[in-house]
């Protein structure tokens, strides 16, 4: 019974022949049929959805750390006490020299009242030399404009030469709008770190001309941040020659936490470092939680695709023991039957994750104009940047993660198919041929 068909190697053509007629629909089997066109279009729609959902995710993560990072340094160095940081020239030397270390910037920084003839709003100031604006990349865009090119020069670049004499300041488009205004209008700054008099410490304010309206694309820094001179803010919140704050760029962000220990032994015992992941630990831990939790959630979407596979193949075993106990018959061994039925389910797989990737990846390339496009149809925008800190919907795929999903699918639609494949191995022809 067992003695195998001449020629009948391990996924033979046979195999391949039996399995493809399997797939096909005829009326008697439509109800498996439609339960395979199921299982088929579970894997495509969760492997699509888990390789978007994951893309826009890395995505939103990347422009979110690009833009911190683009707009606050890797790490801060702080003074211990209230007081600001006299020497901050001579740290700065030392910090410098640590190795690792490509920037170092010393700021002003202090909340503040910022008014207008229409509005009124809280905003942090932040005091910064020329030489050290201008190397902020999420400032200098292609989104900068200014008042500081000469309007008698055709096509003039925006630029911030003499932002230091200029004694204006430079304002997100967000704070512009909410304020309505534009180049050249004047805004009023009331810090209430003003000198100390006899009744104690007196806000001072003081007048500013707009010199220049920058969008980095990041509603809370847009509509809450405004730069100065150094000097200047160095009036405004009366710290004398000081600084408030040095901030460091390093080569490698994401291996921060190794240049705290050097930078440390430069800045001297009386000073604090601080890096960008212990800023913003809770805000970065909960989107690797939302990731992790999303990819769980949506590999659901494949398992019960996968289950459906499990069903239709044992329906399918029912409905073809006859013909599994005439192979039987004729010679055919267990593990040709099997492997006709695995070829059956794994065909539905593969198919699947194959199709799913596809979709995914043209999502994935064409997210923002699917999301202008569904903003077009509905007057709403999905991906509000009021919401969600970014203006664009960010889609970054990752081949090592993208790969992981296709080999995820395939692993599970295989597994799915052992089981009935094993189920139509282990038929009696003898039970199955009894009633013929």
């Amino acid at each position: 019974m067992d003695r195998a068909l001449p020629d009948t190697k391990p996924f033979a053509s046979f195999e391949w022949m039996l399995a493809a007629r399997y797939l096909r629909a005829r009326r008697k089997e439509g109800f498996i049929s439609v339960i395979s066109l199921f299982s088929f279009l579970g894997i495509l729609l969760g492997v699509a959805t888990l390789i978007v959902v994951m893309a826009v995710l890395n995505g939103f993560r990347a422009e979110l750390l690009d833009k911190v990072l683009g707009f606050n340094g890797h790490i801060s160095v702080y003074s211990s006490g209230l007081t600001p940081i006299s020497n901050y020239r001579d740290i700065e030397v030392r910090l410098a020299k640590v190795p690792g270390v490509t920037r170092v910037t010393a700021l002003v920084e202090g909340q503040a009242f910022v008014t207008s003839s229409r509005n009124g709003t809280g905003a942090l100031v932040r005091g910064i030399s020329e030489a050290d604006f201008k190397r902020l990349p999420s400032i200098t865009n292609k989104d900068l404009t200014t008042a500081l090119v000469d309007p008698g020069v055709p096509d003039a670049v925006p630029s911030l030469d003499g932002f230091d004499k200029a004694g204006g300041v430079a304002i997100g488009q967000g704070l512009a709008d909410r304020h309505l205004l534009g180049l050249g209008s004047s805004i009023t700054i009331l810090s209430p770190d003003g000198p100390d008099t006899v009744v104690g410490t007196v806000p001072q304010s003081k007048t500013y001309k707009v010199v220049a309206i920058f969008k980095v694309g990041m509603s809370d820094y847009d509509s809450g941040v405004v730069y100065m001179p150094m000097a200047e803010a160095q009036d405004l919140f009366s710290v004398g020659d000081g600084a408030s704050q040095i901030e460091l760029f390093v080569d490698n962000p994401d291996d921060v936490d190794a240049y705290v220990a050097p930078v440390q032994e430069a800045a001297g015992p009386d000073m604090q470092v601080q890096t960008w992941k212990a800023r913003n630990l809770a805000f970065f831990t909960a989107l690797a939680v939302e990731r992790n939790v999303m990819f769980l959630v949506l590999t659901m979407i494949i398992l019960v695709a996968a289950l459906n596979i499990i069903s239709g193949l044992i329906m399918l075993v029912k409905d073809k023991g006859h013909d599994i106990a005439i192979l039987r018959t004729m010679g055919a061994t267990r593990g040709a039957v099997q492997r006709v039925f695995f070829l059956t389910g794994a065909v539905i797989g593969v198919a699947g994750t194959l199709g799913g990737l596809v979709v995914g990846l043209l999502i994935c390339l064409n997210v923002e104009r699917i999301r202008q496009f569904v903003q077009y149809l509905s007057g709403v925008d999905p991906f509000n940047p009021e919401l969600y800190y970014l203006a664009q919907l960010p889609a970054r795929l990752d081949s090592w993660q993208t790969f992981l999903i296709v080999l995820m699918s395939l692993a599970l639609s295989f597994l799915a198919t052992l089981y009935p494949s094993w189920r139509a191995a282990r038929l009696d022809p003898v039970e199955a041929l009894r009633y013929e």
